[in-house]
């Protein structure tokens, strides 16, 4: 259901831009559509929702595949491309509360000792254990209505689940969030590209190209190009828990600012780095794309703010940082993500990233023997 109404949005620009072309949805259900059951970090989760459409984009058969940014690699198969992202909804995770409980508690902290809280997200988990050690998490697959039907049967065993806010938006039970996480609210960073819509194209397909450069938001763009450069960098999938924020400094909190422009870390990346983004250059590079918030985009400025966070699985370690930078084309927001995901390394997440992949192999390897 969310598959089909991102593609709808996307659908939808697309038919305004171009009224007198014709557009057709190919629906597929992938891997990780079909298995509900199997939690997510024991996927190959990189590839879980991108590589059977990949082989029909890649023989033809479609022109472009539309994702929930999120669940798409950071690096792309050599003949594919990002061809266009647009505008982010909000990216933040919420929190929504069982039925039983959401008279009496709003928030995560007011919870009882022992309540249960779902999720299928390894970052969402790490960020609760360390910040909420009163509660315990179990894995909660399946599509939004599955998983709220869950939350809502008698005989539940969650008392809360962690969704991104934009899915429940986006299907229309908006209503049904309690809270939102944030760094401010729960001290909650969410994934990279959450709550964006990217498209996935051919290499070298001008024509699409030309078709998508009139849709998309370059603001949305940058910052999940800087996020994904991040995670690239950290060499993370969605099973490693890493979360960040964004945000463009407004004019009115940028004025009398003495901070500058950022600060970068580390040597410049190698000149072939950004080619690893996956990311088309022939976009146009204008700001606002098809971004309907022009108020909105006036009041902002080119410095991006980024906030991002490496934690054990155990929650018991943590790095974290924040830096600003000014962010003026594709390749600077590349250039500031790995100069971020530098400064975590020096921090001491490259030693967290390692005891994940070291346990991770064990588990499999143990699993390989059984």
């Amino acid at each position: 259901m969310l598959a089909r109404i991102q593609t709808d949005i996307v659908c939808r620009d697309l038919k305004k831009a171009w009224p007198e072309r014709q557009w057709e949805i190919h629906a597929m259900s992938t891997m990780g559509d079909l298995d509900q059951k199997t939690a997510l970090h024991e996927f190959n989760a990189k590839s879980l929702w991108t590589t059977e459409l990949e082989a029909l984009l890649e023989k033809g058969e479609l022109d472009m595949i539309v994702h929930s940014l999120k669940d798409l690699p950071t690096q792309l198969p050599a003949e594919m491309a990002l061809g266009c992202i647009f505008p982010r909804d909000d990216a933040r995770d919420a929190l929504v509360m069982s039925p039983k409980f959401s008279g009496a508690h709003k928030t995560l902290a007011s919870l009882p000792e022992g309540s249960v809280i779902g999720t299928s997200s390894l970052r969402r988990m790490a960020q609760l254990k360390r910040k909420y050690t009163h509660l315990k998490f179990e894995d909660c697959r399946g599509n939004i209505g599955t998983r709220l039907s869950k939350l809502d049967a008698p005989d539940s065993p969650y008392t809360a689940l962690i969704l991104a806010a934009a899915g429940l938006r986006r299907v229309g039970m908006g209503e049904r969030i309690t809270s939102y996480l944030s760094t401010d609210n729960g001290g909650m960073l969410h994934a990279v590209g959450q709550g964006a819509i990217g498209v996935e194209v051919r290499v070298g397909d001008q024509a699409v190209m030309d078709l998508l450069a009139k849709v998309g938001c370059e603001w949305t763009t940058r910052a999940c190009l800087a996020e994904r450069s991040l995670m690239r960098t950290l060499e993370g999938g969605c099973s490693v828990p890493i979360g960040v924020e964004t945000e463009w400094v407004r004019k009115s909190k940028a004025l009398g600012s003495n901070s500058g422009s950022g600060v970068g870390v580390g040597a410049k990346p190698a000149a072939d780095y950004h080619k690893l983004s996956g990311v088309a250059t022939s976009a146009p590079e204008a700001l606002g794309g098809a971004d309907s918030k022009q108020e909105e985009e006036d009041e902002r400025t080119d410095e991006l703010v980024m906030r991002a966070i490496v934690v054990s699985l155990d929650g018991q370690q943590a790095v974290e940082t924040e830096m600003r930078s000014r962010v003026t084309s594709r390749e600077e927001a590349d250039e500031f993500g790995w100069n971020v995901a530098r400064k975590l390394v020096e921090g001491g997440a490259e030693k967290i990233l390692h005891e994940i992949t070291l346990n991770r192999k064990i588990i499999e390897e143990e699993a390989g023997g059984a």
